[in-house]
């Protein structure tokens, strides 16, 4: 990460704005080259969502170079080239963009948390720690250091076309006035950073459509970045009961059930209704642990309803799972807790999931 600025902390909303910006100012047209355009995507997905504005720089740079975890690109459009990244090295976290040449210079580096802050989407509220900037040395500094760290994994004219860019660089001193433009970029990322407020739903609950539009599935995620916890919990009461005891209060008591459920969350997790008695919560950024923690609460929540409602004990039966999977896996989550059920298992757990494309 470039020196003498403290990060910032991001979330993908304002950083995708930025990366933007970054690539438009590639493609502008203008004589002051060499240009070269570093980029890591940290998954497929991301990249193949700005496929043909890559293209579209490499028909202009000397140099293109694209890096993400897993193999290459399919179809990897003419001049770019792709650097594979492992997903144990700490460039897999990295989000980055830079373009330079001897009179412009523009960076992003920016290092996902692994958390969330509450946005419309689950993606657009990923947090990043890291910088940007519009400032030519900044960003010779940023590709110096991308060239030493993939030195190995460039082919050989990609390297020599980024020695012969940042030689030419080294030789022009940088314009006035950057800071200047730096300053008033900064101001129009921040006002577009406000974006949309969280999905709503009449009683705090989420169906299923609105659960795949909020977690990305149908947008660009991607598999293998933000841990997601998920809770499968069915809440039951005993067969007959409303027969039995003449109950009258349904409606309440169903109210008192769905609160219970609700107040574990936080305000960046979402819970979904899948039928009357069976609700799924999806936790971001929490292991195991603090799942299986949130089930005990959620145990204790419910089973104090028997004193509001003497002749009705619920029983609960979860199924926990965390997962870097994308669509998220809400229907291994369901049938989980069928077997729970079905088992008599207070909280059953879903099977390990594969290692991801590259870890060792």
């Amino acid at each position: 990460m470039q020196s003498g600025r403290t990060p910032e902390r991001f979330t993908k909303r304002s950083l995708v704005a930025v990366s933007h910006a970054i690539e438009r100012a590639a493609l502008a047209e203008a004589e002051d080259g060499p240009l070269v355009v570093l980029a890591l995507f940290q998954r497929l997905p991301y990249f193949d969502r700005e496929r043909e504005v890559y293209r579209r720089i490499a028909g202009r740079a000397t140099a293109t170079v694209v890096g993400m975890v897993g193999g290459p690109p399919p179809d990897l459009p003419d001049g770019v080239c792709a650097v594979v990244l492992d997903e144990t090295e700490d460039l897999a976290r990295e989000w980055s963009v830079m373009a330079l040449t001897p009179r412009f210079g523009a960076s992003l580096v920016a290092y996902d948390r692994g958390e969330v802050t509450p946005a419309a989407t689950l993606e657009t509220g990923r947090l990043f720690d890291g910088r940007w900037g519009f400032r030519r040395d900044a960003a010779l500094h940023e590709v110096i250091r991308l060239r030493e760290r993939l030195a190995e994994r460039l082919p050989g004219p990609a390297r020599t076309a980024l020695d012969e860019a940042v030689g030419r660089v080294r030789d022009i001193p940088a314009g006035a006035g950057e800071s200047r433009a730096d300053a008033a970029l900064r101001l129009l990322v921040r006002r577009g950073d406000r974006g949309a407020p969280p999905v709503e739903t009449a009683d705090g609950m989420l169906d299923e459509a609105g659960l795949r539009r909020w977690s990305g599935a149908d947008g660009v995620t991607a598999s293998g970045t933000l841990p997601v916890a998920l809770v499968g919990l069915r809440v039951a009461e005993p067969a007959g009961a409303p027969e039995r005891f003449g109950r009258r209060s349904a409606a309440r008591e169903s109210q008192a059930v769905l609160a219970a459920v609700t107040s574990v969350l936080r305000p960046v997790d979402r819970a979904v209704r899948v039928a009357d008695n069976e609700f799924q919560l999806v936790l971001p950024a929490l292991g195991e642990p603090e799942a299986l923690a949130v089930v005990g609460r959620l145990h204790e929540t419910i089973g104090a309803l028997a004193r509001a409602f003497p002749f009705v004990a619920y029983t609960v039966h979860a199924a926990v799972a965390v997962t870097t999977r994308r669509p998220l896996p809400t229907t291994d989550l369901r049938a989980a807790v069928e077997w729970a059920v079905r088992e008599g298992v207070p909280v059953a757990g879903l099977p390990p999931e594969p290692a991801p494309v590259g870890a060792h």
